[in-house]
C-alpha cells in the first residue's frame, strides 16, 4: 500500500483530533463529545473489537437506532480494516436473522430499547458465533463499561482506503436484501461532493433524524464529518423531539420527509421552539415561517438520481438548474451512460438502462458473486434502472426496470411482499401493486387468490405480513379475486393497476 498517498476514514478522524480537538463532533441525548474525545472512544472500541478477534474484512453489525455509538462503530471498523453494517432496526426477527446469517459477523452492537425482543429472537434463529455488546446496557457488560476497561491507544494499523468499510443492505429485489460494499474513498469523496452542493462546513450542525441504515441520511452525515462539523443523533423520528433538538443544538440541517414537516408545524404551533437555525427548502407557509430559506444549490433544487450501490447520488438536480432532464447532471465523480440490453449506448432522447462508473460506485455485493458479475458487466455498474439522456446532456430517471413502490422514504419491492403473502397457507397466488397516496406517495395493495375450499380475510393477510416482514411493507389494502391476469406465465401488473387504481411509481411522471 502506498502510505504517502493513502487516506482512510480512520486517518481523517486522527487529523480531526489534531486540527479540531475541541470542536464538538457528536451529540446524542445528554452526551456530547469533542473530536479528541470521539477519537479516544473509537480507539478503545477498536481494542475491544481486536480482543474479540475482529480483523481485516471482518463484519461488525449495528442492530440499533441512530446513536453516536453507530458512528463510533463505523470509525472503529475503519481503523481495523473491518466492515461496518447498520441493519434496519424496523426489520422483523426473521429478516434480521437472515442478515445475521448472511453477514457472518465477528461482533454485533445491539439495542434493548424498543427492539430487544426481535434482536434476541434473531440471535436465537442463527448460529453466528459473535461478540454481542448491548450498547444501551449501563451494567458491567455494557458498551460504556467495556470502553472504560479497554486499552486507550490508537491501534495504528495500516488500512488500505480501497477496502470496503461500510455495508448497507439494499432493498429486497429478488426476494432478499443484498449488502453493498462501500469503500473509504467512496464515503470521503461523496462527502466532499455533498458538502459542496449543500454548503456543509465546519460550522454545520446536522440532525441525523433519518435512519442511518439508509444512504440518504448517511451522505450528509459523512459530509459533516469530513469537514469537522457536528452530528446530532436522535433514535427515531418524533416531531416534538426534532423541534426540541433543532432549538437546543441550533441545527443547520436535518433529514426530514414531507409528512414529518406537517407534524413538526403542529408540534410547534405555539412557537415554543425556535427553528430559525434550520436551513430548509421551501415547503408551505407555516413551515417556511419557522425555518430559514436554504440558499444552497441543494436547497434551491434538491434531489437527483442515485442508489445505495453508488453511495447515494450519481446525478444532482442542482447541477442542472436550466436542464431539461428532471434529475440534473452527473456528479463530478460519476460517469453515466444510458445503454440498451446489449450494453450499447443509446442516442439522446432514447430510454435505456442507467450505468455508472467512478470512485463512489460500490466495490461489490457481499457474497453475491453472480449478481455482482451481472451488475458490473463491461466494467460499468448496471443499476437496473431506466433513464434517458436529454438533448442538453442532462438525465431523466424513468423508473426501476423491476417495479418499485415508494412510501415516504421507504423502498418497498413488491416481489418481497408477494413472497411473504404466498407463504400464507390459504393463498394460492398473489400480486402486489402500489396505489397513489396523498400523504406517503404510495401505499401497498395486495391482490390475492385463495386456495380452493380455504378461507382468509384481509386482516389475516395483513397480520401474516406484520409477523414476517417489516410493518411498513405490509399491505394497507387486500382484494380477493378468482384469478390474476397473466402475460404468458407472468402476472400482468399493468392490468392490475388499471383495475385496482395502481400508479404513482417512482419516475412515472417523467417517463
Amino acid at each position: 500500500m502506498d502510505l504517502l498517498h493513502a487516506l482512510s476514514l480512520g486517518d481523517l478522524l486522527r487529523e480531526h483530533r489534531r486540527s479540531n480537538p475541541l470542536q464538538i463532533a457528536c451529540v446524542s441525548g445528554d452526551e456530547r463529545f469533542t473530536y479528541r474525545e470521539l477519537d479516544d472512544r473509537v480507539n478503545r472500541l477498536s481494542h475491544t473489537f481486536l480482543a474479540a478477534g475482529v480483523g481485516r474484512g471482518d463484519r461488525i453489525l449495528w442492530l440499533g437506532q441512530n446513536s453516536h455509538r453507530l458512528l463510533e462503530g463505523l470509525l472503529a471498523a475503519a481503523k481495523l480494516g473491518a466492515i461496518f453494517s447498520p441493519l434496519n432496526w424496523r426489520w422483523s426477527a426473521e429478516e434480521l436473522a437472515f442478515a445475521l446469517s448472511d453477514a457472518m459477523p465477528t461482533a454485533v452492537l445491539w439495542q434493548q430499547d424498543e427492539i430487544g425482543e426481535q434482536a434476541r429472537k434473531a440471535r436465537a434463529l442463527t448460529k453466528a458465533d459473535a461478540l454481542w455488546i448491548q450498547h444501551d446496557d449501563p451494567g458491567p457488560e455494557g458498551y460504556e463499561a467495556r470502553l472504560t476497561d479497554a486499552e486507550p491507544g490508537d491501534p495504528a494499523l495500516e488500512v488500505d482506503p480501497g477496502l470496503p468499510v461500510l455495508a448497507l443492505y439494499t432493498g429486497a429485489f429478488g426476494g432478499h436484501p443484498h449488502a453493498s460494499l462501500l469503500g473509504h474513498d467512496a464515503l470521503l469523496l461523496q462527502g466532499l461532493v455533498v458538502s459542496k452542493v449543500q454548503d456543509v462546513g465546519r460550522e454545520s450542525i446536522y440532525l441525523n433524524s433519518g435512519p442511518l441504515f439508509h444512504v440518504a441520511t448517511f451522505m450528509t452525515t459523512m459530509a459533516t464529518f469530513v469537514w469537522g462539523g457536528t452530528n446530532v443523533f436522535t433514535p427515531r423520528v418524533e416531531a416534538e423531539t426534532l423541534c426540541r433538538l433543532i432549538d437546543a443544538e441550533r441545527c443547520t440541517g436535518a433529514f426530514v420527509v414531507g409528512p414529518t414537516l406537517q407534524q413538526m408545524v403542529e408540534a410547534n404551533a405555539d412557537g415554543r421552539y425556535d427553528l430559525s437555525s434550520l436551513r430548509s427548502f421551501r415547503a408551505f407557509p407555516a413551515w417556511d415561517s419557522m425555518t430559514t430559506p436554504d440558499g444552497s444549490p441543494w436547497g434551491r433544487r434538491p434531489g437527483g438520481y442515485g442508489q445505495t450501490e453508488l453511495m447515494g447520488l450519481a446525478t444532482l438536480s442542482c447541477l442542472g438548474m436550466d436542464a431539461t432532464g428532471s434529475h440534473g447532471r452527473p456528479s463530478p465523480l460519476a460517469q453515466v451512460r444510458i445503454v440498451d440490453p446489449e450494453g450499447v449506448e443509446v442516442s439522446a432522447g432514447e430510454s435505456g438502462e442507467i450505468v455508472v462508473r467512478g470512485p463512489t460506485v460500490m466495490l461489490g455485493y457481499w457474497r453475491r458473486d453472480a449478481l455482482e458479475a451481472r451488475r458490473r458487466a463491461g466494467d460499468w455498474h448496471h443499476t437496473g434502472d431506466l433513464g434517458r439522456r436529454e438533448e442538453d446532456g442532462s438525465i431523466t430517471f424513468i423508473g426501476p426496470a423491476a417495479r418499485l413502490i415508494k412510501s415516504a422514504a421507504e423502498n418497498i419491492y413488491p416481489v418481497e411482499v408477494e413472497r411473504c403473502i404466498a407463504a400464507h397457507p390459504a393463498v394460492a397466488e398473489c400480486a402486489v401493486i402500489g396505489k397513489p397516496d396523498p400523504e406517503w406517495g404510495q401505499r401497498v395493495a395486495a391482490i390475492v387468490v385463495l386456495r380452493d375450499g380455504v378461507e382468509a380475510d384481509a386482516e389475516a393477510i395483513v397480520e401474516h405480513c406484520r409477523a414476517h416482514i417489516a410493518s411498513y411493507k405490509k399491505p394497507r389494502e387486500v382484494a380477493f379475486v378468482e384469478s390474476l391476469p397473466k402475460r404468458g406465465f407472468a402476472v400482468d401488473h399493468d392490468a392490475l393497476d388499471r383495475r385496482f387504481g395502481g400508479g404513482g411509481y417512482p419516475g412515472a411522471a417523467a417517463g
